[in-house]
């Protein structure tokens, strides 16, 4: 058996964590559930067991907002880069040591959690979008199959854009589920995806959408930008953990 009760019982209490600051902040169940499982369990377990919560609940977030048809005129050179070359990105998982790859995931969060607080965002004129976006997306793609984050560069592409808050969530909705998509795509191209990874990533559904469920709760007595700035605060601590184990297993 891959996994023991202690172990499921780890994984559905990072779910229902990732789940709860997903309600909060409408982002951050995929990130948070990848950088936590990293601690625990191996990165290709890790990136496993996030697709069905991470699909799940990133397709209800892609398919909601009103913006989509618009969405999609604007972004989808970005989208399909981002989809195309994660299987490029993946091939990685079985020629690269994996702690140098859990460490270039370190940094990444790292990059995101520091870029998101720093709250400087970069403006791009709109005759540029298309093929910065379609850079961008192969940059996030090729790194989402080597480490399983979706968020750098591509949420800094979507922010760039000027987007209302309602789209850009929605937008993100969208590259995390094609995303998803495309890793566990990626993931069985390689052999790296088992019957019992596929169990227990549903059943993760379950204390995932619990988590969402709390977070909307809390999100009537938090403060949504205290919790924000926790929330990447955290992602700095996990990615400089994460960074630091690797490096010092490689000694």
């Amino acid at each position: 058996m891959l996994f023991d009760t202690a172990t499921i019982l780890a994984i559905a209490g990072t779910f229902l964590i990732a789940g709860t600051v997903k309600g909060v902040v409408g982002l951050g169940l995929p990130t948070i559930s990848l950088a936590l499982l990293a601690v625990a369990l191996d990165l290709t377990n890790a990136m496993a067991l996030l697709l069905v919560p991470s699909f799940a609940t990133n397709l209800w977030q892609a398919t909601t907002g009103g913006h989509g048809r618009a969405l999609l005129r604007r972004i989808w050179p970005f989208l399909l880069a981002a989809t195309a070359t994660v299987l490029l990105g993946a091939s990685a998982l079985t020629r690269v040591e994996l702690r140098l790859l859990t460490a270039l995931l370190g940094f990444l969060l790292l990059a995101y959690g520091a870029a998101s607080l720093v709250g400087q965002r970069l403006r791009l004129e709109a005759r540029h979008e298309r093929w910065v976006g379609a850079l961008a997306g192969l940059v996030n793609g090729v790194l989402t199959g080597m480490t399983g984050s979706f968020a750098v560069p591509g949420v800094m592409y979507l922010q760039a854009l000027g987007l209302s808050r309602d789209a850009l969530i929605q937008a993100m909705g969208m590259l995390f589920a094609v995303s998803t998509l495309a890793l566990g795509f990626a993931l069985q191209a390689n052999h790296l995806l088992r019957l019992e990874h596929g169990v227990v990533s549903t059943l993760a559904l379950l204390p995932a959408m619990a988590g969402m469920v709390i977070g909307r709760r809390f999100r009537q007595r938090l403060s949504e930008r205290s919790f924000r700035k926790l929330f990447f605060l955290a992602l700095l601590g996990l990615g400089a953990y994460l960074a630091s184990r690797a490096f010092g297993s490689l000694q």
